[in-house]
């Protein structure tokens, strides 16, 4: 019994130790800017600084609603029709054959 408790207890000590180890990677990469131990990011970095400009994360792009639907989907991936956008052509062509004013009662 006392084995399965130490067991345990290992699992949790490394699971906590792990964790708090990726907390002081990110805490000192965050510190640095991303920049190796020499400080090569800057422009005259060679290809240490073109290698870490690129495994920088992207901005997440903008997501827009669907007049028709409702569902967001990406910018670049939406339709714009008359001022409104929308997720596919197909739903911009339903709403604009929609009635519209008393016709739609």
């Amino acid at each position: 019994m006392r084995q399965i408790f130490l067991l345990i207890l290992l699992f949790i000590v490394g699971q906590w130790l792990v964790k708090a180890l990726r907390r002081h990677d990110a805490q000192a990469s965050q510190r640095t800017g991303g920049a190796d131990a020499k400080g090569q990011s800057g422009p005259n970095g060679g290809a240490r600084g073109a290698a870490s400009a690129q495994a920088q994360p992207q901005l997440a792009e903008p997501m827009i609603r669907c007049a028709e639907c409702g569902v967001h989907a990406p910018k670049s991936d939406s339709v714009v029709v008359g001022g409104q956008p929308f997720c596919s052509a197909a739903h911009a062509q339903r709403h604009g054959a929609r009635p519209t004013g008393r016709d739609a009662r």
